[in-house]
Order: C-alpha cells, then sequence, then structure tokens
C-alpha cells in the first residue's frame, strides 16, 4: 500500500485504512473528479476535521493521498512529475475545503509553482456533503498579469472538464507561448532582487549598478524588486511569501535568473533553490561571471579560474546520503566515500595548483619591477571605478589601442605604456582592473598579483566619472579599497573624466574641491593641463626620494671609513 504524506498524527487506525484505500479508486481521465469520490472524500475530511488532497496523473491513477491542517495542505516532492519546459506536470490536485470556501492564495501560488494542470478544491457544507467545485489552470499567455484563469463553480454532480483536452489546449498554448519568446529572448533574461534596510534610495542605486553589471554580462533585465526589511531573514534572505511572488512575477516576466544584490550564504542559496526551478545567483558570482568572460591572458584566466573556485568550494552540495562519509581500507578511500567529498577534494587539489601558478607569475612580476628600479623608471598606475574612462584615458596619453567599451569590466587584464614627458622623462604608465562597491574578497585575494603591481606604483591616477550622478560614492568606494590595500599614503591624483557630458562650471569646481583636474578622455586637447600636473608630482617625488636617500648614503660612507 502507498504511504500517505502530510500530517497523519492522532488518526485512528480505520481512518488511515479509509484514506489507504484511496489509491485504489480510479478517475476517468476526462473528469476532473467522480462524485463518488467527491462525496468520499469529503465525508472523510469532515469527519477527521482537517483537508485531504489527491494528486491525479493523467492515467486516472492516485499517485499521492495528502493529509493537511484545517487550514491548508502541503502538497509533497514529486520528483517524478516535473514540468518540463513548454509543459505541464501532469499532475492535478483535488482537495477539501471544510466550508465553502473557494481557492485560497496558497492553492493558486501552487498551481503557479508546481504547473499542475488542474487546481480544484470541494467546498463542502455543515454536514460534510461537497456543495460547490473551485477549479483554476495555469495561464499560458502574458495578457494578463494573473498567471491562472479560474473556472466557473461546478456543482457536484457535474464535473466532466474534458480535462484532456483542457490540459492539452493549455500545453499546445504553453509550447506556442514559449517559442515566440525563445525566437524573441535570444539571451538570459533576469530578475533583479534587493533586500536590505537601508533607505530605499539606497536600494534602488544599488539595483541600478546591478542591472548595469547584469547588462555587461549579457543578461536582459526581465524587471526588479526591491525589499526593505528591518531584519533579513537569515535562511530565505527575504520572506517565503515574498519569494513565491517573485517566482510567480519571474514566471510572468519569461526570466529565467533570479540575481540578488546581496552576497547568499552556501545555506540560503540551497535554501531558495528547494523553493524554487530558477537559476539562482548573487552579485559576487555575477561579477565572476563577468571576469571570466572578460579573462583573456593567461595570468586573467588564472586568477578568476582561483576566485571562482574559492567561490564554489563551501557552495558544493551533495545529495547522496545514505553512504558512510569514513574512508575504507588501508589509505584509499573506499566504497563509501560520498561523491560530494571527491568533488572537494578536486577543488582544493585545483586551487593548490592555481596558487602555485600565481606565484609564479608573482615571481616574474617582482623581477620585473626590479629591473625597473635598476632603470629609475618611474611608474604611474590608473585606478577608478569600473567604466570611469581608464582605458581610454590611457589609449589618449600613449596613442595606444588598448580595448575601452562602455560598459563594466570591459577591460580586465593590465595594460603597460610607455610615455615621455615634454622634458624627456620617460615612465611607465599602468592601467589596472576597475574596482567595485563591495569588490568580492576572493577577487581581491586572487588578483593580488596584479594589485601588487599598485605597490610599486609612484603616482596613482585615480579617474573618476564625473557624468555618474553617484560619482562621490564611487570615490569613496575606491578610496576604501587602497585603504584595505594599504596603500593610502601613496601620491595620488585626481582626474574628473567626461567633463563634456557635465556643465563647466560643475566640472571645474569639483576638479577644484578634490585638487584635481578635469578632462574629456576622448578629447586630446583636454589632456595637457593633466600632463602638466603628473609631471609637476613625478618631478616633486623623484627629488624627494634623493633628498630621502642621499643622506644614507653620506652616513654609510662616514661609518665605512670609521671601520
Amino acid at each position: 500500500m502507498k504511504r500517505l504524506f502530510g500530517h497523519v498524527a492522532g488518526l485512528k487506525p480505520s481512518q488511515l485504512r479509509r484514506m489507504e484505500n484511496l489509491y485504489r479508486r480510479r478517475v476517468p481521465p476526462e473528469v476532473l473528479i467522480t462524485p463518488e469520490l467527491a462525496r468520499d472524500l469529503s465525508l472523510l475530511s469532515h469527519e477527521i476535521r482537517r483537508q485531504i488532497g489527491l494528486l491525479v496523473n493523467r492515467q486516472g491513477r492516485i499517485a499521492f493521498v495528502v493529509v493537511g491542517d484545517p487550514k491548508k495542505i502541503v502538497i509533497p516532492t514529486t520528483a517524478e512529475y516535473q514540468a518540463a519546459p513548454g509543459r505541464l506536470n501532469g499532475l492535478r490536485c483535488i482537495h477539501t475545503h471544510l466550508s465553502e470556501e473557494p481557492l485560497t492564495r496558497d492553492d493558486l501560488t501552487d498551481l503557479a509553482l508546481l504547473r499542475l494542470d488542474v487546481m480544484a478544491a470541494i467546498g463542502m457544507g455543515s454536514d460534510g456533503l461537497p456543495r460547490r467545485v473551485y477549479a483554476a489552470h495555469v495561464l499560458p499567455g502574458a495578457s494578463e498579469r494573473l498567471p491562472h484563469r479560474l473556472l466557473p463553480d461546478l456543482a457536484p454532480n457535474a464535473l466532466n472538464l474534458d480535462c484532456l483536452a483542457l490540459i492539452q489546449a493549455l500545453e499546445d498554448e504553453l509550447q506556442r507561448v514559449m517559442t515566440g519568446r525563445a525566437a524573441g529572448f535570444t539571451r538570459d533574461r533576469a530578475l533583479l532582487v534587493s533586500v536590505s534596510a537601508v533607505p530605499r534610495r539606497q536600494s534602488e542605486e544599488s539595483i541600478a549598478e546591478l542591472r548595469e553589471l547584469a547588462r555587461s554580462a549579457g543578461i536582459e533585465i526581465a524587471g526588479s524588486v526591491i525589499q526593505q526589511r528591518e531584519k533579513v531573514d537569515h535562511r530565505y534572505l527575504i520572506g517565503t511569501g515574498k519569494l513565491q511572488e517573485l517566482t510567480i512575477h519571474a514566471l510572468q516576466e519569461a526570466a529565467t535568473i533570479l540575481i540578488f544584490d546581496q552576497e547568499l550564504n552556501p545555506s540560503q542559496i540551497r535554501s531558495i533553490t528547494d523553493q524554487t526551478e530558477l537559476r539562482v545567483i548573487d552579485r559576487t558570482q555575477l561579477i565572476l561571471d563577468i571576469f571570466a568572460q572578460r579573462a583573456r591572458s593567461r595570468e586573467g584566466k588564472l586568477q578568476v579560474e582561483l576566485a571562482q573556485l574559492k567561490y564554489l568550494l563551501p557552495r558544493l552540495v551533495g545529495k547522496g546520503t545514505a553512504l558512510s562519509r569514513l574512508a575504507g581500507g588501508i589509505g584509499g578511500r573506499g566504497p563509501g566515500e560520498t561523491k560530494l567529498e571527491i568533488d572537494r577534494r578536486q577543488v582544493r587539489r585545483r586551487i593548490a595548483q592555481l596558487e602555485g601558478a600565481l606565484e609564479d607569475v608573482r615571481r616574474h612580476r617582482r623581477q620585473l619591477r626590479a629591473k625597473r628600479d635598476k632603470k629609475r623608471i618611474p611608474v604611474i598606475s590608473i585606478i577608478g571605478y569600473t567604466n570611469a574612462g581608464k582605458s581610454t584615458l590611457l589609449n589618449s596619453l600613449t596613442h595606444s589601442r588598448v580595448l575601452a567599451e562602455e560598459r563594466l569590466f570591459a577591460t580586465l587584464d593590465p595594460s603597460s605604456r610607455r610615455l615621455r614627458f615634454p622634458k624627456d622623462i620617460e615612465v611607465v604608465i599602468t592601467d589596472t582592473v576597475g574596482f567595485i562597491r563591495d569588490l568580492p574578497h576572493d577577487l581581491m585575494v586572487a588578483f593580488r598579483a596584479t594589485l601588487e603591481e599598485l605597490e610599486s606604483a609612484d603616482l596613482l591616477l585615480h579617474v573618476v566619472d564625473l557624468s555618474n550622478p553617484r560619482f562621490e560614492d564611487q570615490i569613496r568606494a575606491v578610496e576604501a579599497i587602497i585603504d584595505d590595500l594599504k596603500l593610502g599614503a601613496k601620491a595620488c591624483l585626481n582626474v574628473f573624466n567626461k567633463r563634456d557630458r557635465v556643465p563647466p562650471d560643475l566640472a571645474q569646481n569639483t576638479a577644484f574641491r578634490y585638487g584635481g583636474v578635469a578632462v574629456s578622455a576622448r578629447d586630446p586637447s583636454t589632456l595637457p593641463p593633466l600632463v602638466a600636473a603628473m609631471h609637476a608630482m613625478i618631478t616633486s617625488i623623484a627629488e624627494q626620494t634623493t633628498a630621502s636617500v642621499a643622506p644614507s648614503c653620506v652616513d654609510g660612507t662616514a661609518l665605512e671609513k670609521g671601520d
């Protein structure tokens, strides 16, 4: 006999047997439920004062019998009835209500999330007999905001809906809609989600940046949702009711991904993915994906792979827990070790290999820096928020052709070029990876070999996108990262780029307030003041270095003679 699901504690053995016997009943495929079965189900539900639900497959066999409480039933996992794209899951749910109550919000949510063929509720009278049957099915098209359609109330003796024809028509329409969407949407579509306790203005600015990140990754935006909570849900980050609304919203907008603006811990990712069939990623993973797309050099690919593996390691999930996790035999892993442990060990081994390869890169960079130090060639490093115009400025200053595009993290691999000042002073100018608010820690660690170039820089050029309304927040974000790298004592020149996109007074006043220079990196005629400021600072730094080194040399000579 098949098992009963749900809240069966406290029921009499005779009641349990009667419910188990429901598995023997058959429902003609064309009818929703037979009047006799509806009557027996209602009387039994009235007797135990709990809702009872049946999940019926398309052959008319009862696949699941579920016992709920007086308010609701909880549909169990139906792994063998997963809905394929363009199809329903092959089950219709008929359950009882202890009064003449129509379909509830929970009923309609389950209908949409599980892609049931039909959801129906039997409303019963005070005598336990069925009075009306309420039914609904999913709505394939996007012409209405609701993802379902309510059918007219049915009498208990008139339940012939011609279910098979209705289901076939629904799936044909689903397939047609899906084909049309596939023709119109050639890329992934994402629903953006932000959950935080900060003021709404900050949340909107953050979600706007997330939107730009998604577009930079080649993802279409289906919409965005902001929820402000005083206390974040530790399990789901967002409330379960809101999560259900999000999933339905995603279905309506043909979204395939949920992107959270906050970083999700491993348990939150598992909990959320248990509640929805959509792919779920967070801001950190999105940035890692962008870096993976942009990396071109061997060094860049090594750094990105290392960051991805460190992010992935705590998020590996194994499903088979029945076997022992202890290794068997002498020095062997034995047959009881889970696939999860094997995957984790492989990831750790690969991380060790990547860290070794990156150490070789760091050693090679140290040798190059040592050669530059011997020649006493000053180094200028361009830093700044992503998409501020760093690569464009490098191209204009050095007449280079480094890739520069109007999108976040367009260039990832650092580039170095020589620049000659008017008085025959030659410097090396380096373009570094762009910064961003809350830069993932794993990226900071992985890109240590690249960021170490900043340690040998004599001057930092902080490029700021003056046309961005949040440029002051971006300045603070970059300064925070520089402080984290312990480079706050470095000489720095603020360069306010894209001055042609703002009023002249704003550019002039901002540059004066921050002690910087306003330029348009695309217009070489605006660069001479910047070159002059760079030359003056490099000359001053060289003079200070000479002055600080000279006394130590004299002292050293005196000591040597004294010996």
